[in-house]
């Protein structure tokens, strides 16, 4: 999985593929409806590799919050939706990722990650299975 190509845009809903750089940013496309857009330089775009998550010893990348998900969920969907209760989100977080900071974490990022997660496993962005197997090779 290449997370260094996927994007979130703030005010935007949803992610975006990065397709390639223009003079004043870079054109985009969207997971969701697959529409191109422009996205200007001083818009606050984050790559997905770029995103961790606090615990409370230390910062856990995305991609292995998304590999604990994917685990979880034998390469399926989330067994929640995003938008359950917050109990029911951290309790869902707590089994993926049992040390997650609680005081910096908010339900609003939960949701976001697995919607995160849900849309990139959809696309079928998402393949654990082919890293570890190469993984276990180089060993």
């Amino acid at each position: 999985m290449e997370l260094d190509k996927i994007l979130a845009i703030s005010k935007k809903p949803g992610l975006y593929k990065l397709i390639t750089q223009s003079r004043g940013g870079f054109i985009a496309e969207s997971l969701l409806d697959q529409k191109r857009i422009s996205v200007s330089i001083s818009s606050n775009v984050s790559l997905l590799s770029e995103i961790a998550i606090y615990t409370l010893s230390k910062e856990v990348p995305l991609k292995t919050v998304f590999s604990n998900i994917f685990e979880k969920e034998n390469g399926g969907q989330t067994s929640i939706t995003p938008k359950s209760s917050k109990d029911d989100l951290e309790a869902y977080f707590f089994s993926i990722l049992s040390d997650y900071d609680e005081d910096r974490v908010y339900a609003s990022d939960i949701k976001k990650i697995l919607s995160w997660y849900n849309l990139l496993n959809q696309h079928k962005l998402i393949d654990f299975k082919t890293e570890t197997s190469v993984s276990e090779e180089e060993e």
